[in-house]
């Protein structure tokens, strides 16, 4: 193993300490328990928006905090969800009197975790919602989950609702529009590499020279299918009919209800594709992969897409939601309306993403 660091156990603290150190002009970092915040928080009048999640994801998500984006973000261990106490006091520090909409991907741990973040901030008098993203079409089960992963989308949520809260949506309105954006997005990721993480400094998984993973998880996470490194093309052609694939999920999501004060279930169904609609076209290094091989892939995508009839309506490209130094990238397609893409170009200033300004 080879990494930039000094010792496996002060690896999140170090790169917590240089975030702030590189952007103090529009964060700050707690430490003990750790978070990172925006730098004139909180924000009165305004809904804060908060994610989080294990680290090892950058600049997801503590790289998406400031003007537009997240008003905090949790991060915990390398691939290992943020504790409760972590998310608590992040709350507490950028609640601004108009709630809270926690944006939480679908892993076990950040699930079980914001909820119960959720209800220690009810009880002290502060209204939260919780929207889960669970937008990867590799798989419905996993390791790390009941239902579909949540990984592309949650970039793509994080900077339309955080634009939406900085318009002064009201957090029933703000969780709404979260909704919408996680039914309408959908994702698939590949490896070329497994990765390794600092504790263990071993590969998360054995892949052969001339092998590749299709559907892997951000975590390292084996994928569904392993097979032979094979042209580009071809690798693309197979994640996008997954993506674009003519059927309706539906699933099973944990949402608070004022009306009952409770937890309960709710069914929701995301629509398929269909020719006219226009997307937001996501495409992502896993880490390792260089911005050349993905101007490649989108390529391929907008190509693909102009044969089914989809208008590309704005794009992304490049490393937002990693996994370490795997090499590898994924796909994500997002529906948008004109709600979604006039909050999509409203302007944004993170360490990762800025424009508008």
């Amino acid at each position: 193993m080879k990494k930039l660091i000094n010792k496996p156990e002060d690896v999140l603290r170090e790169q917590l300490e240089g975030l702030e150190k590189a952007h103090d002009d529009l964060l700050r970092v707690h430490f003990e328990p750790n978070y990172v915040y925006r730098k004139d928080a909180p924000s009165k009048n305004k809904v804060a928006v908060i994610s989080g999640g294990g680290s090892g994801h950058e600049p997801m998500h503590g790289g998406f905090v400031g003007m537009g984006m997240l008003d905090a973000a949790c991060p915990g261990e390398i691939f290992t969800s943020p504790t409760p106490d972590q998310m608590f006091e992040a709350a507490k520090k950028v609640h601004g009197g108009s709630g809270i909409l926690n944006i939480v991907k679908n892993y076990t741990g950040d699930v079980m975790n914001f909820e119960m973040v959720a209800d220690m901030a009810r009880a002290e008098g502060m209204k939260v919602q919780n929207i889960i993203i669970d937008d990867d079409v590799a798989v419905k089960d996993s390791l790390y989950t009941a239902g579909r992963r949540g990984v592309g989308t949650t970039v793509l949520a994080e900077k339309i609702v955080g634009a939406a809260a900085e318009a002064g949506y009201e957090l029933d309105k703000l969780a709404d529009l979260c909704r919408k954006v996680n039914l309408n997005g959908r994702s698939m990721g590949m490896a070329l590499t497994p990765c390794i993480t600092p504790g263990s400094g071993k590969p998360s998984f054995d892949l052969a020279g001339n092998e590749i993973e299709i559907g892997i998880g951000i975590h390292g996470e084996p994928g569904v299918r392993r097979t032979n490194i094979k042209p580009a093309d071809e690798i693309i052609e197979e994640m996008m009919l997954a993506i674009m694939e003519n059927i309706e999920y539906t699933r099973i999501l944990r949402e608070w209800s004022d009306d009952q004060n409770d937890w309960i279930d709710v069914e929701l169904t995301d629509p398929p594709f269909q020719p006219g609609d226009r997307v937001i076209v996501f495409v992502n290094s896993m880490g390792g992969t260089p911005i050349s091989e993905l101007y490649g892939v989108y390529r391929k995508v907008a190509e693909i897409c102009d044969k089914e009839g989809l208008k590309i309506a704005r794009n992304l490209i490049g490393p937002y939601i990693t996994s370490i130094e795997m090499q590898g990238f994924s796909i994500t397609l997002l529906k948008a309306d004109d709600e979604m893409i006039k909050l999509w170009d409203a302007p944004v200033k993170t360490p990762a993403l800025k424009w508008g300004i």
